[in-house]
């Protein structure tokens, strides 16, 4: 998964207060801002997978696991990478943090200003 380096695509849960404000912050740093709600993001697991690879991350680690639907049905359960990448692709609710990609660079936003670890790569780069 890519993007273009003038611009910043953000995979977010839109009803979160960390989705809004990373959301906010992202607009403060570009013109260029794609939103994506969670519900909306990348259909396939192939699309996953991309997403996992800019981010250096397994599936399992983007997951809240203190949502309710995680305790109640997933806890304790043991998948391999095709079936962690199922569960993201058919509950995005559980995502835990914002995902913002710039180019073939991708950062799980646990904090809003998280963003700037993409705008700040390259000081030769601009946005506006």
């Amino acid at each position: 998964m890519k993007s273009h380096l003038r611009e910043i695509v953000l995979y977010y849960d839109p009803e979160s207060s960390s989705g809004k404000m990373t959301a906010a912050y992202a607009r403060s740093l570009s013109h260029n801002v794609i939103l994506y709600s969670y519900d909306k993001a990348p259909p396939t697991v192939t699309g996953w997978r991309g997403i996992l690879q800019a981010l250096g991350m397994e599936p399992k680690e983007l997951l809240d696991k203190s949502k309710e639907y995680y305790q109640s049905n997933i806890r304790g359960k043991d998948f391999d990478d095709e079936g962690w990448l199922n569960v993201i692709k058919n509950n995005p609710k559980l995502i835990k943090y914002p995902i913002a990609i710039r180019g073939k660079e991708a950062v799980f936003c646990s904090t809003p200003t998280s963003i700037l670890k993409l705008v700040n790569k390259s000081n030769t780069e601009r946005y506006h």
